[in-house]
């Protein structure tokens, strides 16, 4: 080979290197951007049953019994602002109360059990789809050329959100992988 085909080959890789480079910014700063995107979805799904949660305590405790509804507005305060900054503690002990609520109860509305309940999933669904665009960021950030090139790398790695959601129960679609 001649001098200028090896200098064109040396040019050709340094392109597809600074293609590829590119690409993986992008994706990086689009899955960042998604994982942002999921994160406000799942705090505001959090937020949302914490407060249904507490508006039952509140409007409803003589039919859920004294000691039920001061668990579930105790849960429900912590959830909403945890004291040592353990957040996923606080939605767990929540969740287990509003999981422990029986499907009926006398003297409160139907209606407020179903959207509770329906904010409960509505949770698990938005902490799957976060934790599914955290996961895509942490395998294209430890890919090995990723790593080398220190792509991202003064930006900090998202983290798992792992609360029990209670969604274990719900059947999935014949032959789909279970999350």
């Amino acid at each position: 080979m001649t001098p200028d085909a090896w200098l064109l080959l040396a040019a050709g890789l340094v392109a597809l290197l600074l293609a590829w480079t590119a690409w993986t910014l992008t994706r990086l700063r689009r899955l960042e951007a998604r994982v942002a995107r999921a994160w406000a979805v799942l705090d505001d799904r959090l937020r949302q049953r914490a407060a249904l949660a507490a508006d039952l305590a509140s409007e409803h405790s003589d039919a859920l019994g004294e000691d039920r509804a001061v668990r579930l507005k105790t849960a429900a305060f912590d959830a909403r602002s945890p004291g040592a900054g353990d957040r996923e503690l606080a939605e767990n002990a929540l969740g287990r109360e509003v999981r422990a609520l029986p499907g009926e109860v006398d003297g409160v509305p139907a209606a407020l059990l179903a959207d509770l309940a329906e904010a409960d999933a509505r949770m698990g669904l938005a902490r799957r789809f976060y934790n599914d665009a955290v996961r895509d960021t942490h395998l294209l950030r430890q890919g090995r050329f990723p790593r080398v090139l220190r792509l991202h790398a003064d930006r900090p790695l998202p983290r798992f959100f792992d609360v029990e959601d209670g969604l274990d129960a719900v059947p999935l679609a014949a032959g789909s992988p279970r999350g």
